[in-house]
């Protein structure tokens, strides 16, 4: 059912629930917070947001515009009176937590970073968040990285046990068992916040230019017209777009403030078997939406795991997330977004909206089948 109308389109169920609500995101100079502000403010949301200045550039953040109407806080998570000031100053209902040292490269050159922003980062959000008045619901988004490595065929469910050997898993597994702990016993002895983990697969999308990433290792590679190197390209990883995982996101936090304590809980977020494809396989779709570099082949420089992937049964059929890209979609919009923006930077902002419009067209054509 859909009833609202914002910025021109229907409003989706979930974003009936989100509409208006003062939403809070950490990390939201990044990434996956840059698209996830843009659809927060498609729907009508009063946002803020505190984050470390953007970690590269050119970057999301300032190719489209995410300040624009939005409060934007500059703030290290590790620093718990900047974060507590920041949440009580914006009195949100809803925090996403996205906040993170997210690269696993970047955990072995700087494990204490690492650890004390994805954990103890994790733990001051949540204080600030029990701790405030009108506070009613926290997504913590960790990955799919925080399982015990059992080298399994079948995906990983969200009953089975954490682990983690490098710094950036292990820290991400801490910041889970935080969660948990301030959904067991914290919560009640503060407002009675609602407090989720969801724990998302390995994205792709326009934006991303962090380093030892293989869709930005590509955009380098097209844009200066050197070859490309693949460290691992037999690796097969289940890719999604970005929009996917942020669609997930918003689903389970409506949920949370609407109130429904059973999710409460940790949800995987990842695509479906048909999306999982080698590295090699993903840079030649890429190439063939826009231009295929030269590929060398080179041994990477710290270990990796050779196949994970999450089982979403859980958010599939108890949330109803049902993501509507194939794989060939995710890549397409993947390339063009760089393709466009590439031609006419100035386009950022337009070129990011016209693709959440898509995604949220695609949901309505998929949910009326």
């Amino acid at each position: 059912m859909v009833l609202s109308m914002t910025c021109g389109s229907e409003l989706l169920d979930f974003e009936l629930i989100l509409e208006g609500e003062r939403i809070f995101v950490t990390g939201h100079t990044g990434f996956t917070g840059g698209w996830l502000v843009s659809w927060l403010k498609r729907i009508g949301c009063d946002v803020a947001g505190l984050a470390l200045e953007p970690a590269s550039t050119p970057s999301l953040f300032a190719a489209a515009n995410i300040a624009d109407g939005v409060v934007s806080g500059i703030g290290d998570i590790r620093d718990l009176g900047i974060v507590c000031d920041a949440v009580a100053c914006h009195r949100p209902s809803v925090i996403i937590h996205l906040a993170a040292q997210p690269l696993v490269s970047k955990s072995f050159a700087d494990p204490i970073e690492t650890f004390a922003t994805n954990a103890l980062g994790t733990a001051h959000v949540l204080e600030a968040a029990r701790l405030t008045t009108g506070v009613k619901a926290v997504v913590c988004i960790t990955t799919d990285k925080v399982y015990r490595d059992q080298d399994w065929v079948w995906g990983y469910r969200e009953q089975d046990p954490l682990g983690g050997k490098d710094p950036y898993s292990a820290s991400k597994a801490c910041a889970e068992l935080v969660a948990a702990s301030y959904r067991a016993t914290l919560a009640e002895r503060g407002n009675g916040v609602l407090i989720a983990n969801a724990r998302g697969g390995n994205i792709i999308g326009g934006g991303d230019w962090s380093a030892d990433r293989i869709v930005p290792d590509f955009v380098r590679a097209v844009t200066v017209g050197q070859p490309i190197s693949l460290r691992n390209p037999g690796a097969v990883r289940p890719w999604q777009h970005v929009l996917a995982l942020v669609h997930g996101y918003l689903v389970l936090a409506a949920r949370l403030l609407s109130g429904d304590s059973s999710a409460a809980d940790n949800w995987n977020f990842g695509p479906s078997d048909e999306s999982a494809r080698t590295v090699g396989n993903l840079v030649e779709q890429l190439g063939a939406v826009w231009v295929r570099p030269e590929i060398i082949y080179a041994p990477g420089s710290f270990p990796e795991t050779r196949f994970l992937h999450l089982d979403s049964t859980k958010a599939r059929s108890h949330l109803g997330w049902a993501p509507p890209l194939s794989f060939k979609d995710t890549v397409d919009l993947t390339a063009s977004w760089y393709r466009d923006f590439t031609a006419n930077p100035s386009d950022g902002t337009q070129i990011t909206v016209r693709q959440i419009e898509h995604y949220r067209n695609a949901l309505r054509s998929h949910a009326g089948r």
